[in-house]
């Protein structure tokens, strides 16, 4: 591991605009206006970012299975991270403005694809803007350079490795999804309601206070500490993407057992009857 921490703050940021082994990754997406996040990079961005589409690059296109944001290909998604002048030296810093919903999306898949010098901006681009730091509209033009992954596939499962293994006695299956959804009293983007059997729900919002600040980490560490002694955590949300949240939430907690369902509700369901 490289010693990088997962939350890097503005002022951090701020003080290496211009360090060329930093990269800056705006991941600002709406999933109700796919094209706002670029519409918003493009009227203003932190200097030096390049924007990444959840749909177009942190995903691969939707299938009859395997659920609402597939993980992208990795030789694209790779070749994607080289264009964006990122290798193997490069410390990666990711934002978004949604409760770090599409930075973590990033975070965990650099992580996956080997590169652990990467970091999310604490506060994102409210807290960027909030603390009157630099903006522009100018798109960036990074050096390109070579991209190289070693895949962690055993950080990820699918349906048939959550139905074997969400058996088992220290394993748990944990819902990301807001309490209702959990529940199954509502259901606003997938055809069925519910969720997995024997799953227990950890909102993915909570890993911020009333406030919207970032818990500590012994604040982390406390919302987890019921299932902290597990032997492993699968983690799923309704597509793969907000899931990512918990599993940065358990990083700052120092829990390391953390793995995603890709395919989420969104792909288990997608096996049931409507």
């Amino acid at each position: 591991m490289s010693g990088v921490s997962p939350v890097v703050s503005s002022a951090w940021l701020a003080e290496r605009l211009d360090d060329p082994l930093v990269a800056i990754a705006d991941c600002r997406f709406s999933l109700m206006e796919p094209g706002l996040g670029a519409q918003q990079y493009a009227t203003e961005h932190i200097p030096g970012a390049v924007y990444f589409d959840l749909n177009h690059d942190l995903s691969s296109p939707v299938q009859a299975h395997g659920g609402r944001h597939p993980l992208p290909d990795i030789d694209t998604l790779s070749h994607r991270l080289g264009l964006a002048g990122i290798s193997a030296a490069t410390h990666v810093i990711a934002y978004d403005d949604s409760c770090y919903a599409f930075a973590a999306r990033l975070w965990w898949l650099l992580r996956y694809l080997g590169h652990d010098r990467v970091s999310v901006l604490e506060g994102g681009w409210s807290g960027w803007k909030q603390a009157a730091l630099p903006v522009t509209s100018e798109p960036s033009s990074p050096v390109p350079t070579e991209f190289s992954h070693q895949v962690r596939s055993h950080w990820c499962v699918d349906i048939d490795q959550v139905k074997a293994l969400k058996e088992q006695p220290r394993v748990v299956l944990v819902d990301s999804r807001e309490g209702d959804r959990y529940r199954g009293e509502r259901e606003p983007i997938d055809p069925v309601a519910g969720h997995i059997p024997g799953a227990v729900n950890y909102f993915w919002k909570e890993i911020v206070d009333e406030t919207g600040t970032l818990l500590s980490p012994e604040a982390q560490a406390k919302r987890w500490e019921a299932i902290a002694n597990t032997d492993t955590i699968l983690v799923y949300c309704g597509s793969g993407v907000t899931a990512c949240v918990n599993l940065l939430a358990l990083e700052l907690a120092g829990i390391s057992t953390g793995k995603l369902y890709t395919g989420s509700w969104s792909d288990w369901c997608s096996y049931l009857p409507n």
